[in-house]
């Protein structure tokens, strides 16, 4: 008998907005965050993987209706649970326990009734996750990337599996999901950790012993790498003749002046002459003309007042046009083909432009020093990386210039100081694996890759660390990393998923105890390995393709590539080619290439694929084929959630119809999958839209998917479109009820549109063929539009008028004439339209009563004629007050009664309105009170029951 598949809440409703906020926060989080270990880009919120996951393993009370009988019941079971996740997106809730085990419990529970069993204790936490290792599915992503999904499973207590085709992501991910459980509860093995044992001096739990050891043999390697190099970072002599610390040397890229005026001279092409933009300490480098000098000038370091015309003459440097720099010497342009063709040739050259020294916990700039150029052309590696760059990869800006070669994006003292820490990290696992077998014993001398847990195996572990902290280093020791002039620091090449030019740039002190230098980056990392779950032991990231899945019947969560956004393969051959050094001894089947596989990756990259048609095809057939895999494989228990990236900007009159996101929609098509859900997951708050526009806001939306039927039927187009009009609108009015903003509305009704569309095994047009993702998104979009429309229609008539006149004018103040022909359209008059105080008479002149002057003791129960304008302007107004606001608008909704939800509605309608117009500030107020609704109506429940309130009467006294 086949067992009965119960609906998640995920495909019913999730705390949209609370899982929002946290994924946002969590972006400012830094120390003991995993993206502390190794950068990885477009890593999902740890926030959002956790609640996602959460809602797909934890039934819906709909499923059960012997226990939760009657819609209310379910209702309140469903906010009961909302509460339950509320409590567990927070940062803070990652490693607290006792939050952890209530929801651990909560997805124990669910299995259990499925099952037909009990569910272990609450509160017996030991007991929960033995029986979720037993007893529940494994959660699997075949494209793990970051790990943030395997690892948020095993934080929720359950078995982990993840695989990637790229290697630098699979280390990545074995060191935060299947390395620390291993050796979790174990004490750290270093001389100085073992003296302190012998007087009881460790307390630690999880793999914060193997952090403490990263740690030590992190810092000998640190130690032992400026006796052999610190002579090639000299300090600084100060004006009053003492030695300082350099922060960071700043160096100008020079090329040959095409002007014969410049007799050949090698001139700076510099973005910025302004070091530092703070208030109080402005410092900036002054160009002097001296035909004494090499080439004719020199840089003379000044700090002081600057007047506003002379900062803005100094932001533009040597480049005042987008393109062109100018000849310091003759002021004649250098364009961008000369630059160019001088950089293919290899002779663009560097020079020495400043020198940032710290003193007193202070910045001190000096003007360069002929010593200081010397000692660091004094450096000569003993290795670089091998390589070429992929010319055409998406994002690299570098080729063009002559940086051809990975070893071509680093001065000659960065790749000495790099490769001097990857040869020291196999130093440091054999001084390692000595303490280990000191420590633990010889009995299991397998490596790590063989599933090894004795001295071999821990050694090879503080290895990978150690030299995923190399990886690290890298990032901040490169000669693309410019110097921000207002944090006066230099800041990493990956601030973006691109390798873009710099011409002028920040080369940091590796050994200046600050960015750049590996005890700071080592810090970092271990403060990661400290706040990693480290359980479930059984957890594994493989290398393999995502068409490759070596399980079956597991729950599967994950976040495949998206289009043509990031080219994973070719920006991580970045840090691929210093891992390699330092891992193939440890994971010689990860590192066993030159570079990371480029052949299978599912990127359209147009440069590898021969085009942008060619791409498409290698995309949609190659995310075809991993996601009849993922169908496969996918236990029919819980649905399937697939993270797509999304922005604001792919969307047109017609809906969401960009390339890439119609070439994913229809890979789920194709590959048998059902959409019965959509969630926009944001890591950016609706507050970005202040001065930004809506375009800046990006998602990812969370596509919940099942197994289509085989049994699907094939409906015309006509059929399709008539499915739509009836099941949408409950739909739309239930992802309403769920809290989802309208800034979200438009992905988020592609979940109940694309349910109807993937529900059948074809949609015929009406020439026989079969419609297309594309076709079906635009269809979808018109009936929404259609609905809209329709509920507007059902406004009362001062409402339709209020609507209209919005449209046309917003707060603006027109003729009155206009009005008054307005008003007769819609059945009313002018004079209702004053008494409603929705519209202020100015005696010949019309417009909307703006928020401000709206009376403040209005109320839906003490209006005769209340109106669905009235509620929703009211209640921005209340929202939007300093004191009690939120209650106050509480009790507006509460007074609504029915007129609630054809407020929610109007809001929406609203936003759109605003968003089209470009009134940003007024979409902003209508998209906050949609996503505040459901709080609101929480609160009026409250309110009416008096358990918000010390006194039954206090409610009254908003």
């Amino acid at each position: 008998m086949n067992p009965i598949i119960r609906k998640k809440l995920i495909e019913v409703s999730i705390p949209l907005e609370a899982i929002n906020v946290a994924s946002a926060r969590e972006k400012s989080i830094r120390h003991g965050h995993p993206s502390t270990l190794h950068l990885w880009w477009a890593r999902r919120p740890l926030a959002a993987c956790r609640a996602i996951l959460f809602a797909q393993l934890v039934d819906d009370p709909s499923s059960w209706p012997d226990r939760f009988r009657t819609e209310e019941e379910q209702d309140a079971e469903r906010k009961r649970l909302h509460k339950v996740i509320e409590r567990l997106v927070p940062w803070e809730a990652s490693n607290d326990e006792a939050i952890l085990n209530e929801a651990r419990w909560e997805i124990a529970r669910s299995v259990a009734w499925g099952l037909g069993e009990d569910p272990p204790a609450e509160g017996n936490g030991n007991a929960i996750l033995d029986y979720l290792q037993t007893k529940a599915a494994p959660v699997y992503d075949p494209f793990s990337g970051g790990g943030s999904i395997p690892l948020e499973a095993q934080r929720l207590g359950l078995r982990a599996y993840g695989s990637d085709l790229n290697p630098v992501a699979v280390l990545i991910g074995k060191a935060l999901v299947e390395i620390p459980p291993k050796f979790a509860g174990k004490p750290p093995v270093n001389p100085r950790a073992l003296a302190e044992l012998k007087r009881g001096h460790w307390n630690g739990k999880g793999a914060e012993g193997l952090a403490e050891d990263v740690r030590y043999y992190g810092q000998w390697m640190r130690g032992e790498a400026e006796k052999r190099i610190g002579y090639l970072y000299p300090k600084a002599k100060l004006p009053d003749g003492s030695d300082a610390t350099v922060i960071a040397w700043l160096w100008a890229r020079t090329v040959r002046s095409p002007d014969p005026a410049a007799k050949g001279a090698m001139v700076p092409l510099i973005s910025s002459f302004l070091l530092s933009s703070r208030e109080g300490s402005k410092a900036w480098v002054d160009p002097i003309i001296d035909a004494a000098e090499r080439d004719g000038y020199r840089f003379e370091m000044k700090t002081g007042k600057l007047t506003k015309a002379d900062e803005e003459r100094l932001r533009v440097g040597t480049k005042p046009t987008r393109g062109n720099f100018i000849c310091l010497l003759t002021g004649s342009a250098i364009d961008e083909e000369w630059i160019r063709a001088e950089g293919k040739a290899r002779r663009i050259g560097v020079r020495l432009m400043a020198i940032v020294a710290e003193s007193g916990r202070r910045r001190i700039y000096l003007s360069p020093a002929a010593k200081h150029e010397e000692i660091a052309a004094s450096a000569k590696p003993e290795w670089e990386p091998e390589g070429e760059l992929f010319a055409k990869a998406l994002g690299f800006r570098v080729p063009a210039y002559g940086l051809t070669r990975w070893a071509d994006l680093f001065t000659q003292r960065q790749l000495t100081a790099l490769s001097t820490y990857s040869d020291l990290v196999q130093e440091a696992r054999s001084k390692c694996e000595a303490d280990a077998l000191v420590a633990l014993g010889g009995a299991d001398d397998n490596r790590l890759r063989n599933g090894g847990k004795g001295a071999v195996a821990y050694a090879d572990a503080v290895a990978t660390y150690l030299g995923l902290g190399v990886g690290r280093l890298a990032d901040v020791q490169n000669s693309l990393c410019g110097w921000e002039i207002t944090k006066t620091q230099v800041r990493h090449l990956f601030t973006r998923q691109a390798i873009p030019m710099l011409w002028d740039f920040g080369e940091n002190n590796a050994f200046g105890g600050a960015a750049g230098d590996f005890g700071i980056s080592l810090n970092n990392l271990a403060r990661a390995i400290d706040k990693v779950p480290a359980s479930s032991p059984n957890s594994t990231i493989t290398h393999n393709a995502a068409h490759e899945l070596p399980f079956r019947e597991v729950v599967i969560s994950t976040d495949p590539p998206y289009y043509d956004n990031v080219g994973y393969a070719d920006l991580s051959d970045f840090f691929y080619v210093w891992l390699r050094k330092s891992q193939l001894d440890i994971w010689p089947d990860i590192f066993r290439r030159l570079t990371t596989p480029k052949d299978e990756e599912l990127v359209a990259t147009a440069g590898r694929h021969g085009g942008r048609e060619a791409a498409d095809k290698f995309f949609l057939d190659g995310m075809s084929k991993a996601l009849e895999c993922i169908r496969s494989a996918a236990s029919p228990q819980a649905p399937t959630s697939i993270y797509y990236a999304f922005k604001q900007s792919e969307t047109n009159v017609d809906g969401l119809t960009s390339q890439g996101w119609a070439s994913f929609l229809q890979a789920v098509v194709n590959a048998g999958l059902a959409v019965d859900g959509t969630w926009p997951v944001r890591s950016e708050l609706s507050n970005r839209m202040r001065g930004q526009g809506s375009n800046a806001l990006a998602s990812s939306i969370v596509l919940v998917c099942r197994k289509r039927e085989p049994s699907a039927a094939i409906v015309t187009r006509a059929e399709f479109i008539r499915t739509l009009k009836v099941e949408m609108p409950e739909a739309i009015a239930d992802i309403r009820k769920a809290g989802v903003g309208p800034v979200d509305m438009q992905q988020s009704v592609i979940g109940p549109g694309m349910g109807v569309f993937t529900r059948y095994s074809q949609v015929l047009e009406d020439d026989d063929s079969t419609m297309s993702v594309r076709t079906a998104l635009t269809l979808i979009n018109r009936v929404w539009d259609e609905i809209e429309n329709e509920a507007a229609a059902a406004f009362d008539p001062v409402t339709q008028v209020a609507l209209t006149w919005f449209e046309s004018y917003g707060f603006d103040t027109k003729p009155s004439g206009e009005l008054i022909a307005l008003a007769t359209a819609k059945d009313t008059s002018d004079k209702a339209l004053f008494a409603s105080k929705v519209f202020k008479d100015g005696r010949g002149r019309a417009g909307l009563t703006p928020r401000p002057e709206l009376p403040g003791d209005w109320s839906p129960e003490s209006d005769k004629s209340p109106t669905i304008w009235e509620c929703v302007q009211h209640t921005a107004r209340a929202l939007a007050a300093e004191d009690g606001g939120q209650l106050a608008a509480a009790q507006l909704v509460k007074s609504m009664g029915r007129m609630s939800s054809d407020a929610l509605t109007l809001a929406d309608l609203l936003y759109k309105i605003a968003s089209r117009k470009g009134w940003q500030q007024e979409a902003l107020v209508y998209n906050e009170l949609a996503q505040e609704w459901p709080k609101l109506e929480n609160l009026a429940n409250e309110i009416e029951q008096g358990s918000r309130f010390d006194t039954p009467d206090q409610a009254s006294l908003l």
